[in-house]
């Protein structure tokens, strides 16, 4: 009887130690999946979820076990956040997992991203301790993933290819200008006093037109225009008549002048009856007793007949009116247009080399836009800052000629000049964004961008910014038509390949990073020629592109393909 009950006695005993055993054993990879499949750099950030599998008759009962995602380069390595775990016999707050049933678990994980991580591997790392001593365990780590991609990161080397915000000059060639004077006269009369035509002001009138007409080079005259008017005191009838004779008067007195210094030019001349709309802006301009009740029947009333009975009306105003207001209406006013010519493209060149002192700001801004060297460009600027030392403009694009040579510090420091001559400067702060982002510091990219209103460079800016931020749709949006490397990766990103072939084909000046994306367009679109021709032209424009190739997970599938070996070797 004894024999017949060892058997299985013995059996259960063990079950029982095996259970009880504090060894728990390795966990093979075929447990775990991650999301996504392969590890990406997005916004910064690596993000990704861990899908894990605790086996059956696996996880120990008074087991407690801590899973730490470990991302593992050459060198070094990004810790994420751990999770534990607790088996069935275990008090506690954390997930608990059966002996028999096993369990499944998920766990999130973000890591900064590094360049050095292109080359990694993702590993779980286990702390398991068994028992009420807390007797540790050794499970080996588990490797889930290989690598991440990080091709949104390129915005960084992209950027250098990138539109800064040009501070344009104001340069006009042919300004337009004009010069007026006012002929008074006296109540319900049209006759020209000689007080009137003897004044300062119409001497000086006059004198400025013969010498506008003796200057052929640097003025050109337009016309003359006569504007006479009545003063809407009176009747319709009589201020026509009255209006329309200060037209003629005053007409024949400019021709009979303009024949006397032999002056040839056009007279057009036109009368006002009631000049309602002068005499509602004295009257604003004033500080006449219940002006906004005089404004108010203005515009309640639009018969001049009315308008003027209701203000009449209001005795204890109009002699106010009378003697302030209605004589500076009894007017005609001559008005000389006329164009101030400036100088010629090559005069304002010429006057750079010398004497480029005679040049005003705007004439030596405009002069760096007819030369064609960021040398030249460079000696104008640096002459408009040192002649307007409190004008922005020279400064902000100082700063774009260093940025377009990859000079980031120096750029940074002329746009920070710029912005202390002009705080609100659109374009410098634009620019100040667009090093932010070069620098890595979005949150200050996203601040000088904030003040970047009116600039045209704006959008493509924030396009930029958003493939930083990790929102490529919106980056997308932002670029819109632009041409340009960032551009087409805001389109791979958003695996619109077609619109990203088309915007790389029209990058204006081509560099080894147009290159470098075409090729990863190649691999995403399994165009094995595209891949290697343009590997090959990106590595012979910087030779540092053979390296990051090599480790770029775009192009694992062709790490053994001959061609790929040898550019990349």
């Amino acid at each position: 009887m004894i024999k017949k009950l060892y058997l299985p006695f013995l059996m259960a005993l063990v079950f029982a130690l095996s259970s009880c055993s504090s060894k728990m054993g390795e966990l093979s990879s075929d447990y775990f999946t991650t999301t996504p499949q392969v590890l990406e750099a997005v916004g910064g950030k690596v993000d990704v979820t861990i899908n894990g599998k605790f086996p059956e008759k696996y996880f120990k009962k008074k087991a407690v076990v801590t899973v730490t995602p470990v991302l593992r380069w050459e060198g070094g390595e990004a810790r994420g956040e751990s999770m534990t775990f607790q088996g069935e016999k275990v008090q506690g707050n954390n997930q608990t997992i059966y002996y028999k049933a096993g369990g499944n678990y998920s766990m999130p994980a973000s890591f900064d991203y590094v360049p050095e991580m292109a080359k990694s591997e993702l590993y779980l790392e286990f702390d398991a301790r068994v028992g009420k001593k807390g007797k540790s365990v050794a499970i080996p780590a588990v490797k889930v993933a290989d690598g991440v991609i990080a091709t949104s990161e390129l915005v960084k080397n992209t950027l250098a290819n990138a539109n800064t915000a040009n501070a344009e000059d104001a340069f006009q060639r042919v300004i337009q200008q004009a010069k007026s004077a006012n002929i008074m006269f006296l109540i319900q009369q049209a006759n020209l006093r000689a007080s009137e035509l003897n004044s300062d002001s119409i001497k000086a009138f006059n004198e400025f037109v013969k010498n506008v007409n003796a200057d052929q080079k640097g003025k050109l005259m337009e016309n003359i225009e006569i504007s006479a008017y009545a003063s809407p005191d009176g009747g319709i009838d009589l201020n026509d008549k009255l209006a329309a004779r200060r037209q003629e008067n005053t007409e024949k007195y400019v021709n009979k002048q303009l024949k006397k210094e032999e002056i040839v030019t056009n007279v057009d001349a036109k009368y006002t009856a009631q000049d309602w709309e002068g005499f509602q802006e004295l009257v604003s301009k004033s500080n006449i007793q219940d002006k906004d009740l005089i404004l108010r029947v203005l515009s309640m009333y639009q018969d001049p007949e009315q308008r003027e009975a209701e203000i009449k009306n209001i005795s204890s105003v109009y002699k106010n009116l009378a003697d302030e207001i209605l004589p500076q209406l009894r007017r005609a006013r001559l008005t000389l247009n006329y164009q101030l010519i400036g100088r010629s493209d090559e005069e304002i060149l010429a006057a750079f080399k010398s004497e480029p002192k005679v040049l005003n700001v705007e004439e030596l801004l405009y002069a760096a836009t007819l030369v064609n060297t960021p040398a030249e460009k460079e000696a104008i600027y640096k002459t408009a800052a040192q002649n307007f030392p409190a004008d922005y403009r020279a400064f902000n694009n100082l700063g774009e000629l260093a940025y377009q040579v990859g000079n980031y510090n120096e750029a940074e420091s002329y746009f920070k000049t710029a912005l202390q001559k002009n705080p609100s400067s659109a374009e410098a702060n634009v620019n100040l964004g667009l090093i932010a982002l070069i620098k890595g510091d979005k949150a200050a990219a996203q601040t000088y961008l904030g003040k970047g209103a009116g600039s045209a460079a704006l959008n493509e800016a924030l396009g930029n910014y958003y493939i930083a931020a990790g929102q490529y749709e919106q980056a997308v949006t932002s670029f819109g038509d632009t041409k340009s490397n960032s551009a087409a990766l805001a389109q791979i990103l958003t695996k619109d390949y077609n619109s990203a072939k088309a915007t790389l084909e029209g990058v204006k000046n081509p560099d080894a990073y147009t290159a470098y994306l075409s090729a990863i367009l190649g691999a995403r679109t399994n165009n094995a020629g595209m891949v290697i021709s343009n590997l090959r032209t990106a590595v012979s424009k910087d030779a540092s592109l053979a390296q990051k190739a090599a480790k770029d997970l775009e192009f694992a599938k062709y790490a053994t393909n001959a061609d790929f070996q040898s550019i990349v070797k």
